[in-house]
């Protein structure tokens, strides 16, 4: 899908890039869309393992919120870096800038501080590193994209079997469990009622995903919530004393703890085929034993 006319900036508020020499390839990739993109993300200010030290990453997200020539804010990559510049962070100016800021994994924290500073969406989507600088990207991740953004409505589906059948309506957020768990407790915390909560981490051991479940149970999180759905949760390794107890039984414990109901098959996490979701969108929730429809609205896009 072509995008013309939209200016798309490039911010490092988490990691650096792991290999430069491709990261030319995500920039010409995102210029044969038909986008004009503004980087501000130098390898020469890299600091350590991020995108630049605290300042000079604040910096970035700054100018891309006050370039009159950029819609659209896309993270680099992920990684860490986000929890040491969040108080920092003008989130009320980030959302008076009208840009539509795009990331996920610990881009989380971002979407966790603009919505509970100002109530503004933002997108968990993809990233420049990875999904525009493979080879031969995932062209339904970027498609999932430039379809949110385009706006106004956006539906994605989802297919597992023995989902609770379920039909709600509610404020959309989520992200990587690690990250919100992170931030309970703090001001970067929304407090939403009668949520749709989306759910995704990587390498984390089934007894740590259900740890952190039951920590956002605990904290009242849950509760508030109308349904919780799961995307992506690979990358660990079982041990030899696991005796039975997997993710499968992970979730059947969840399914009876957890005062609401958990669906699975949601594509969205740290894999190539991947949705995109507007944080603190609107949605409607609707499942069956066979799978899940999930139709989004009343966002910021480029629509209006």
């Amino acid at each position: 899908m072509n995008t013309p006319d939209i200016g798309i900036a490039i911010v490092a508020p988490g990691g650096c890039a792991p290999d430069e020499a491709v990261l030319a390839r995500g920039i010409a990739r995102l210029r044969q869309q038909g986008a004009t993109v503004h980087n501000y993300y130098d390898p020469a200010h890299k600091f350590q393992r991020f995108g630049g030290t605290d300042a000079g990453r604040l910096a970035q997200l700054n100018a891309a919120a006050i370039d009159p020539g950029v819609q659209v804010v896309l993270a680099l990559r992920g990684s860490y870096g986000i929890s040491r510049i969040l108080p920092g962070i003008d989130f009320q100016a980030m959302a008076d800038s009208g840009k539509l800021f795009v990331g996920y994994s610990d881009f989380t924290a971002f979407h966790m501080g603009l919505f509970a500073k100002t109530g503004r969406a933002s997108f968990a989507g993809p990233m420049v590193c990875d999904d525009f600088i493979r080879e031969e990207p995932e062209q339904f991740t970027l498609d999932q994209l430039w379809s949110c953004l385009a706006g106004p409505t956006h539906t994605v589906t989802g297919v597992a079997q023995g989902n609770p059948h379920v039909e709600v309506n509610g404020t959309l957020w989520g992200g990587n469990l690690a990250m919100i768990v992170h931030l309970l407790g703090t001001p970067y915390f929304p407090r939403i009622d009668g949520g749709i909560l989306f759910l995704e981490d990587v390498s984390e051991h089934p007894y740590r995903v259900e740890r952190m479940l039951l920590q956002l149970l605990h904290a009242g999180v849950i509760e508030r919530q109308q349904a919780i759905v799961l995307g992506d949760f690979s990358g660990y390794r079982l041990g030899p004393l696991e005796n039975g107890y997997d993710f499968d039984a992970m979730l059947a414990y969840a399914r009876e703890r957890l005062p609401v109901p958990v669906l699975t098959g949601l594509e969205f996490g740290h894999i190539r085929r991947r949705v995109t979701l507007p944080f603190g969108g609107q949605a409607r929730l609707t499942s069956n034993d066979a799978g899940f429809t999930l139709q989004m609205g009343d966002y910021p896009s480029l629509a209006r």
